[in-house]
């Protein structure tokens, strides 16, 4: 029986879930029953949700007469038949027990019209053994909100053995009028797709601590400042209660062990009731109320490779998609959306490797058991070369063009584009030659209007560039040689003027004219082994490509003459210190990093970043009054630009906006 829709929506359970599922579906338009078995679930559940009300219309995401529009939408009933006999759609949020919530079913499917969807909110449990306890599994289908639903962007439909298309297409329909980024996972698996990628993954972090491989704190260190998820694992696996994922990794091994291991650091912080933030303690401890987050500290996770971690979800990741239970697409928006990921999982996989990812997935195989053995598709993606990113090919295809001239290379794969020094046998020291095709190539890039963010690295994993090619010099005379110099600054002047922002990755070395280039970029991104300083006078000379001039203004004059006058080679955290780089960031994860920071960019406007770029130039050049002539000038002219039309109505709509450079 296809469903047959309407407004009247039934939520069947008044807790976190319960009243954040009836608020939402009352903001869009429906007229909630909220049910319970007792007084004071309802009572608690309806103030809860006027609490939030108020707060979104405090905040203008909605207006007070909205708020109240909504909260009058909403009523509750201790009357099972009283919330379901008139119900469209019916959204179950009970406790996450499959007994519980098949004998609820069992009675609603005797109360509620014949044509009403069925919808539990089960995040682990089988949908096809909750619907077999009704007489409509055609209708039956699995809607995971997330916690707090109000909040989070994201739902999973879940597709039971015997769901009909209709019902999966109408449950994708209110999750869209919700307000929610819909996700479809198309076999009843278990863990669907969220959880069957976090189970693995807070799993692994657990057991690397069992096995005394790696602190709490380093790996949380690691997932926040290397990873750059938004809190780390274990303190995620607090915020959620370690009862819930012990018992979802329980329910979900029970069903599949190929998915989870379960980790014996979670079944004690159980059995000793040391759930996270809700008692006070779990792998941190918390004042009264659980508000407060725990400190992490930046530099405790920089020993530790992010795929010892990641490595088991990413295996459950390539099951999902082998099985074709997801698209891959809808497996990294709801990683993205469902766990804050800064990027999709298959997409991290490709950029940090997928044959580096299957080794270490054998490396544990051979250490802990068959429980690690690489998917398939990792295994045949290996052989078939599609190992990611820097193959062009992993997960997704990366298309680029790549030109080679005798001492660059340039390549493209819009909207970023990479000019990279090309000398590794000689530590990418810069010669005419060089500074002659740089000024070529980024000239080319500043006019292709496909690219929006041009970086420039060294070859090799040792040097950015080491300075000049001294034996270029070795014949000169000193007229020929200060007219060199002249070129080489006018050459990086290039850099400097471009209207596109340009990232330095300092990957190594960057010494005399390589740190002389970087300092004419807009950025400067670091990996953890990199020094950088003007050392000529360590040679009886003095930097001659503008370092002198440059340098000042980025570090201020005192900090200048330090680095000068003692040749100073900076470490990566030195430099960051002093404010000569931006950021500094492992050695394994440098490049997925560099792209990060380069694609944010790259979705900005284009035509504001070129006149910032301007402005902001220029405030280091001219009188302050002057340069703020030119920026009220811009600032005018950017009101009447698409881009700025563009930005201002995803603003209100709430939407991410899409910049064309107009």
């Amino acid at each position: 029986m296809e469903p047959v829709g309407g407004s009247r929506l039934s939520v069947l359970g008044a807790g976190v879930m319960g009243h954040g599922i009836a608020e939402v579906s009352a903001i869009a338009g429906f007229e909630v029953t909220l049910y319970d078995i007792k007084d004071e679930f309802v009572a608690s559940g309806l103030e809860k949700i006027r609490w939030s009300l108020s707060k979104f219309s405090e905040k203008g995401t909605l207006t007070k007469t909205q708020a109240d529009s909504a909260m009058a939408r909403i009523r509750g009933t201790l009357v099972l038949s009283d919330a379901v006999r008139s119900a469209d759609i019916v959204v179950e949020a009970a406790p996450e027990d499959l007994r519980t919530k098949r004998d609820l079913f069992a009675e609603v499917d005797r109360l509620a019209p014949p044509g009403a969807l069925f919808a539990s909110n089960t995040s682990t449990l089988p949908i096809g053994e909750i619907a077999s306890s009704t007489r409509r599994e055609d209708n039956f289908v699995g809607m995971h909100f997330f916690n707090p639903p109000p909040l989070m962007p994201l739902l999973e439909v879940i597709r039971g053995p015997k769901t009909g298309d209709g019902a999966v297409a109408y449950a994708v329909s209110l999750g869209k009028k919700f307000g929610k980024t819909v996700v479809v996972c198309n076999k009843d698996v278990p863990g669907f797709i969220v959880n069957r990628i976090l189970g693995p993954l807070l799993n692994e972090a657990a057991w690397e601590v069992t096995r005394g491989e790696a602190s709490v704190a380093q790996i949380d260190s690691m997932a926040i400042h290397g990873v750059g998820l938004p809190m780390g694992l274990f303190e995620l696996a607090d915020y959620s209660g370690i009862d819930t994922i012990y018992k979802a990794g329980e329910a979900v091994r029970s069903r599949d062990p190929s998915n989870v291991l379960v980790a014996p650091l979670f079944k004690a912080k159980f059995e000793q009731g040391k759930l996270g933030r809700k008692t006070g303690e779990g792998f941190y401890t918390y004042q009264a109320g659980g508000r407060d987050r725990p400190k992490i500290g930046s530099d405790d996770g920089k020993s530790t490779d992010p795929l010892v971690v990641f490595s088991p979800a990413i295996n459950a990741a390539a099951w999902l998609i082998r099985n074709a239970v997801c698209s891959m697409e809808d497996l990294d928006r709801s990683v993205r959306l469902g766990l804050g990921f800064p990027e999709g999982i298959l997409r991290m996989a490709d950029a940090w490797g997928v044959d580096r990812v299957v080794e270490s997935l054998e490396a544990k195989r051979r250490s802990h058991g068959e429980f690690y053995a690489p998917d398939l598709l990792l295994k045949e993606m290996v052989s078939t070369g599609r190992v990611g990113r820097n193959a062009g090919k992993g997960f997704y295809d990366y298309p680029s063009s790549t030109s080679t001239m005798d001492e660059i290379l340039v390549r493209k794969a819009p909207p970023l584009a990479w000019v990279v020094l090309n000398r590794p046998h000689r530590l990418n020291t810069i010669t005419q030659q060089l500074v002659n095709e740089l000024v070529s190539a980024l000239r080319s890039l500043d006019e292709d209007g496909s690219i929006r963010v041009v970086i420039i690295r060294g070859e090799g994993d040792r040097a950015f560039s080491a300075g000049a090619d001294l034996t270029s010099f070795s014949a000169s005379t000193p007229s020929k040689v200060y007219d060199f110099a002249r070129n080489w600054f006018e050459g990086f002047s290039v850099v400097e003027r471009m209207e596109k922002p340009v990232i330095a990755a300092i990957n190594g070395m960057a010494f005399g004219g390589g740190c002389e280039l970087a300092l004419a970029c807009d950025f400067r991104l670091a990996s953890a082994d990199a020094q950088i300083g003007l050392t000529e006078t360590g040679l009886g000379l003095i930097p001659g490509a503008g370092g002198t001039q440059r340098l000042p203004k980025i570090v201020g004059l005192p900090k200048a003459k330090e680095m000068v006058f003692l040749a100073q080679r900076l470490s990566a955290e030195e430099a960051l210190k002093a404010g000569l780089v931006n950021r500094v960031f492992s050695k394994q994860e440098f490049d997925l990093k560099v792209t990060e920071f380069a694609t944010k960019l790259a979705k900005l406007p284009p035509l504001s970043l070129k006149f910032a770029k301007q402005a902001l130039n220029m405030s280091t050049q001219v009188p302050t009054d002057l340069g703020q002539v030119f920026e009220a000038t811009v600032f005018s002219l950017l009101l009447s630009t698409q881009d700025a039309s563009e930005g201002i109505s995803a603003m209100l709509e709430k939407r991410e906006p899409e910049f064309k450079g107009e």
